[in-house]
């Protein structure tokens, strides 16, 4: 698995069209190619050929395969890009070879399934100088880019505590193993399974309630987290939490928690102040009463300043100000985002061309992974401290935990004979 280095960058001219490849085909990975079907679709990988047939079905002239090591290597030369759609525990394996090839990547949230990977990851990216996106949607959203602008512009004044949730999981979790059962024809477990350790097939992991796994998924906060957090890694730009503490349903070596709720240190940077930051996920809600509110909504959070609280009722997108304000208030604040066109019906269309776009030299992907490496940082100490059962405290520069020496091995996970990868 150790692909040879590529140097070459390929920027393509704005009226060129991509060679863009698919890991993951089915599911999320038949949205996020089929946002590229604009460009020259080649190839499609995926190891479940009943999920992906309808995108099989939709580029007929695409080659298909089953393993994406495979796929790399036979095409390598005729891809510029490649979209990666899989669980959580393939990402990070997708996106090196990929990279080392010297494509351009579009990687869903969140960016890895352990810290570690994150950080080797954004490394890669910018040694490489390749266009990186991580699948984080709200993150182009026009309105989520305005408040950007409005916080940053002092419209909160210091914010020192943020409470964010979600509905999630919509899947089962705090279990233990279910029983093993016959493996449909249609699904290559081994190949599925890839860098993780092996097991027998059961119910519950394909094709979407993997998340639940500590294997394979992050759980409802890696699955939510790169979203619902965004609008506060990106005004604040948060990164590189100093601690997290959590509480839970309970936790086992098998699942992550039916619900937490999950506290994080951010220290001071710059002119802004040391931030609180609270997750709350499995029907765990923060007091309406610090928005104003008889009651909340699935999803939302709360943004508490010194001069204004906000309160966004949904995963993105516009919000309230607690004292009345109104969006037209704020008309001095200048807007220094780009804002892409696609973005006024369809979010997810304009992440997609963002990375497109910039792909072939034009414009920037502002979810690259200078910024998503280190928000999947933060968001994946939370599932440490769960894990752990005790506040952990995170030293982001020797990648370490430092006060419980024993919750380090989930920082950085083994891989299964045959899927080692060199960085």
């Amino acid at each position: 698995m150790a692909f040879p280095f590529v140097s070459a960058r390929n920027v393509l001219g704005a009226n060129t069209r991509l060679n863009i490849a698919a890991i993951g085909a089915g599911g999320k990975g038949s949205v996020d190619i089929g946002y590229c079907a604009g460009e020259n679709v080649v190839a499609l990988c995926d190891v479940d050929q009943q999920n992906a047939a309808g995108t099989f079905a939709k580029f007929p002239k695409a080659t298909r395969h089953k393993d994406y090591r495979v796929m790399l290597e036979k095409q390598a030369g005729g891809i510029d890009a490649v979209t990666i759609s899989t669980p959580d525990h393939h990402h990070f394996h997708a996106a090196v070879m990929a990279m080392k090839l010297g494509k351009h990547v579009y990687v869903q949230k969140p960016l890895t399934h352990t810290i570690w990977e994150a950080r080797q990851l954004t490394k890669l990216a910018r040694e490489k100088k390749l266009v990186t996106q991580m699948g984080n949607q709200g993150h182009s959203e026009v309105g989520s880019r305005r408040l950007v602008e409005l916080i940053q512009g002092g419209v909160l004044g210091e914010v020192r505590e943020i409470h964010i949730w979600t509905d999630r999981p919509i899947w089962p979790q705090g279990m233990e193993r279910p029983k093993a059962l016959p493996k449909p024809d249609h699904l290559d477990w081994d190949l599925w399974l890839g860098p993780a350790p092996y097991r027998e097939f059961h119910d519950g992991c394909v094709p979407f309630k993997w998340r639940a796994f500590w294997d394979f998924g992050t759980g409802a906060l890696g699955d939510m987290g790169c979203h619902n957090m965004d609008l506060a890694f990106s005004s604040l730009e948060l990164r590189d939490a100093t601690a997290a503490e959590a509480t839970s349903s309970g936790v086992n070596g098998e699942t992550a928690p039916a619900w937490s709720v999950i506290t994080y240190e951010f220290p001071k940077r710059g002119r802004r102040p040391a931030v609180k930051l609270v997750w709350y996920d499995g029907g765990k809600k923060p007091d309406a009463a610090l928005a104003k509110q008889a009651t909340l909504p699935g999803n939302g959070s709360i943004f508490i300043g010194s001069k204004d609280t906000l309160y966004i009722p949904s995963y993105w997108g516009g919000g309230s100000f607690t004292s009345g304000a109104k969006m037209a208030d704020f008309a001095s604040i200048p807007e220094r985002l780009p804002r892409h066109p696609a973005a006024a019906k369809d979010n997810d269309a304009a992440q997609h061309l963002e990375w497109i776009e910039a792909c072939k030299g034009e414009g920037k992907a502002l979810a690259n992974f200078d910024y998503a490496g280190p928000m999947t940082e933060s968001v994946l100490l939370g599932n440490i401290a769960l894990r752990a059962g005790k506040r952990v405290e995170w030293d982001s520069r020797r990648i370490k935990i430092t006060n419980a020496p024993e919750a380090n091995r989930y920082v950085k996970t083994e891989y299964r004979k045959g899927w080692e990868i060199a960085v």
